[in-house]
């Protein structure tokens, strides 16, 4: 688990963030021979979801933060029943280090034998002044009457970091760890929790804090590969760190795939192409480079193949498919539209975030603009942010409408983007968040 390298993209992830982590982990495998695994920082969103069951793809394993866990500092030591006899319990603290696990028929924890709880049941037994009774007999009592049995008890999953003062105020060296049920999983010694090793944690398709794995202080972040503008975190050590003007984070994956000499396999090239041509709207977007399109056309070459769930597709055709997945208002929640792909932001001492939903016809808009403007205020006050945006894009069209929550900055009316009747603002043109909507916003904001 030590040697386990996390690939992750950001919160709320889009359909490049998820293609990016499964490519690079995938090449990583590959070409370094590293044990990398694939992760997500949250919920797949339904394009995503369409592309995965597409392909036949497990989604990634969930990782929403870095901070230890007790499962990672423990041990399943063996275990003995209440009734055993003491002795059986002294053999098996031989061999674990001075402690014999005590667990009842049922798998709850119910005790542990250790040096302590042996030297008060032998002063329990034999008093102040030993009398008749023999090691072989209190070796031949049940293991239970010389158990201590208030070990705490903490869950594999909870979080070192929230019961490190509970265990720094303890004269305890070892404790219980159980599932969610209550049962017996392992056992942590105190010197462990104290210095548990740090998630090794490779970020894709972002590189600010903001955006990423909460506790990502308590990891040890090995590298960057990403697209966007910098925002980057500290580091203790020197890292990789690969941030290049193209249109996605799966382009970036697979250059390095081509210069390595390899080609990923029709399932992964499939995710990869995915995100590449969802995140430059099938290469219209302007964010749209030329090695954009050669990636494509090389991902295109390796996908759709005999015995892939891609054969006979195009670059066009499977475009459309990924867009018109992700595309639509009525068949989600106006908390889910606003929330699912944003991005938060500061700037000019201001806090914001800004989502965008794609449509294939922004005239369904207006039949939804309450709700979803009622949820963006929600959603602003929901996470301390000064004002929230969504801009809705019409992929079609290649078009959008921008949305602001009330009681935004009045510097926001000088946004390049005319208002309209109905308090939307017509952002003609305007399909990347990345590229035009925050470079306009940002530039008003620190001016």
């Amino acid at each position: 688990m030590q040697d386990q390298i996390y690939v992750v993209g950001h919160i709320n992830p889009d359909t490049d963030s998820i293609a990016s982590a499964m490519g690079y982990a995938w090449l990583l495998r590959e070409r370094d021979g590293v044990n990398t695994v694939a992760a997500r920082a949250g919920a797949l969103n339904p394009q995503t979801s369409w592309v995965l069951k597409t392909l036949g793809l497990d989604a990634p394993y969930l990782l929403t933060d870095a901070s230890p866990r007790f499962e990672s500092v423990m041990q399943r030591l063996d275990s003995i029943r209440p009734e055993a006899q003491l002795g059986m319990a002294w053999t098996l603290a031989s061999r674990t280090g001075g402690i014999a696990p005590i667990v009842n028929d049922d798998g709850t924890p119910y005790g542990m034998v250790n040096g302590m709880s042996l030297f008060k049941y032998f002063s329990d037994t034999l008093g102040p002044r030993p009398g008749d009774t023999t090691v072989r007999e209190m070796m031949s009592a049940p293991c239970k009457d010389a158990a201590d049995t208030n070990v705490p008890k903490f869950q594999a999953n909870a979080h070192i970091r929230d019961s490190l003062n509970r265990i720094l105020r303890a004269d305890i060296d070892d404790y219980w760890v159980v599932d969610e049920h209550g049962l017996y999983v392992g056992i942590a010694r105190q010197r462990n929790i104290l210095n548990p090793p740090r998630l090794k944690i490779i970020l894709v398709d972002h590189n600010e804090p903001r955006q990423s794995i909460a506790a990502l202080e308590e990891a040890e972040l090995l590298e960057i590969l990403d697209h966007h503008r910098l925002g980057n975190p500290y580091t203790h050590q020197p890292i990789r760190f690969t941030v290049d003007v193209v249109g996605s984070t799966s382009t970036l994956v697979t250059e390095q795939t081509a210069e390595a000499g390899l080609s990923a396999p029709p399932a992964i090239a499939g995710a990869l192409l995915s995100g590449l041509l969802s995140d430059t709207l099938i290469l219209t977007s302007p964010t749209t480079t030329e090695r954009d399109r050669a990636a494509a056309e090389r991902l295109a070459r390796w996908a759709f193949v005999g015995g892939s769930p891609l054969k006979g597709e195009t670059v066009a055709s499977y475009g459309n498919a990924i867009l018109s997945a992700g595309a639509g208002l009525s068949n989600r929640k106006p908390e889910e539209i606003v929330s699912t792909d944003i991005k938060p932001f500061e700037g000019g001492g201001f806090k914001f975030a800004v989502a965008q939903a794609e449509v294939t016809d922004i005239m369904q808009l207006t039949e939804h603009l309450a709700p979803l403007t009622q949820a963006l205020d929600e959603l602003r006050d929901k996470r301390g942010l000064d004002f929230a945006m969504l801009l809705v894009t019409d992929v079609v069209r290649g078009t959008s409408r921008l949305l602001l929550s009330s009681l935004a900055p009045p510097i926001l009316d000088d946004l390049p983007y005319p208002p309209l009747p109905d308090g939307t603002r017509d952002a003609a043109g305007v399909v990347s968040r990345k590229k035009q909507l925050l470079p306009a916003v940002l530039g008003l904001l620190e001016r």
